[in-house]
């Protein structure tokens, strides 16, 4: 059965830093563009990085642009996401995500296979 397995999370203060990983097994993620989201208590889930199966093209939130940096690693089936100067408001369930459509879509409707998410909390 194919699945993302996302590592990584856990308690940190503000202006630290946290390295997600999302592992594919059953599945090829090189064929697929690759995302991480999140979702905050009482919040929508939103879109924070998205990345192309080559890894060539990255698109990031205006909200973590220059702190945040997604890569990949086709050979190991994972997809990373580099957290760094962490905020108070960065605190969320953070998933990876695959969307089939071929292109980085900052709209988390459109990607279609999902991990269980890891938590990354951030204290003032």
């Amino acid at each position: 059965q194919a699945q993302l397995v996302e590592s990584g999370g856990g308690k940190v203060q503000a202006g630290g830093s946290l390295r997600l990983s999302c592992v594919a097994s059953g599945r090829t993620l090189s064929n697929a563009v690759m995302g991480w989201l999140r979702q905050a208590p009482g919040k929508e889930r939103e879109f924070v990085a998205g990345i192309t199966k080559s890894g060539g093209t990255t698109n990031y939130a205006d909200s973590v642009k220059g702190r945040f940096a997604i890569s990949r690693d086709n050979a190991k089936n994972t997809v990373y996401l580099q957290m760094n100067s962490l905020k108070p408001e960065d605190t969320a369930v953070y998933y990876c995500a695959a969307t089939s459509l071929g292109v980085i879509t900052t709209t988390p409707g459109r990607y279609n296979f999902w991990g269980q998410g890891t938590q990354v909390t951030v204290s003032s």
